[in-house]
């Protein structure tokens, strides 16, 4: 009975609760793969200068239409791609490299955005904007984040073979005369895509924390790429049920929870994990010296 009520008992009692582990699920499962393509793509800051860029047309949005979700939810895609299709466009027009253009961009557009805010709301629209709330996500946010995380899915298992491709060796892919454009493109709208879904649940400021933090966790439990996607979405959605409960039980805020037990499995992965932790580089060596 104990071990129900601290299990269980919140999800069975609770509407809310309900609609936000659903929301953890969904977001586990569209993040997982996608944030694994990031890790391998080295690309993992690019995916945190993302998800500041969405903020600017998250803020213009809510600014023209006020707490509309589906108008913070369009302002934020766009403003993602904008950011996106321009760090783009200058590196390769100069000799900058993508990254220093990607937070160039998004330095602007996340300060663009917290003027907004902070001009036409309050200090709670800033909170809420900033750090989400995902016990208060209802049910058209909930149908967002699902549908992002079926068509993150349903285009991954059409286009995932190129996609892993392009990650690993993109000049081959371009040399052999293969969509490398518009496979790197796709992968862009990826990303933002479920950043603009996590976005209502965790606030930009840590929806990357879902995608990134379980990925890079998986690195230190498998090498195959199919595996660290599973066990990414799988990490993902642990640390999404265990931070609800904990928020619950501990009356913490719901996201930071989140994001500190995916933060606590990513520590305790690199430090004890089966491939290319700590342990596993220190066992053969005590191995060798007995």
């Amino acid at each position: 009975m104990d071990l129900y009520a601290a299990l269980l008992q919140p999800f069975v009692e609770f509407g809310f609760m309900r609609r936000a582990v659903v929301a953890c699920l969904a977001l586990s499962l569209g993040s997982g793969p996608v944030g694994v393509l990031l890790v391998l793509r080295r690309m993992s800051l690019v995916g945190d200068a993302l998800s500041h860029a969405v903020l600017s047309g998250a803020a213009t949005a809510f600014m023209i239409a006020g707490l509309s979700f589906v108008a913070m939810s369009i302002g934020g895609f766009i403003a993602g791609l904008v950011v996106a299709l321009l760090s783009g466009v200058v590196a390769r027009v100069t000799p900058q490299r993508e990254d220093a253009s990607f937070a160039a961009f998004c330095v602007i557009s996340l300060a663009l955005g917290v003027l907004i805010v902070s001009t036409y709301g309050s200090n709670i629209d800033l909170m809420h904007v900033l750090f989400g709330t995902i016990l208060a996500v209802d049910n058209a946010s909930l149908l967002l984040i699902v549908s992002v995380a079926t068509l993150t899915l349903a285009t991954l298992a059409v286009l995932g073979r190129g996609l892993i491709v392009e990650c690993f060796d993109p000049e081959f892919l371009r040399a052999s005369g293969g969509p490398g454009a518009f496979l790197h493109c796709v992968f862009l709208t990826l990303v933002v895509m479920n950043l603009v879904a996590g976005f209502h649940a965790l606030g930009t400021l840590m929806a990357i924390g879902l995608m990134i933090l379980p990925a890079a966790a998986s690195r230190f439990w498998t090498g195959e790429v199919a595996t660290l996607a599973a066990v990414s979405s799988l990490i993902a959605f642990a640390s999404g049920y265990a931070g609800l409960l904990l928020s619950y039980h501990a009356n913490l805020p719901s996201g930071p929870a989140i994001i500190l037990v995916a933060g606590a499995v990513y520590i305790a992965s690199f430090a004890a994990g089966p491939s290319g932790s700590v342990w596993a580089r220190l066992v053969p060596q005590r191995h060798f010296e007995a």
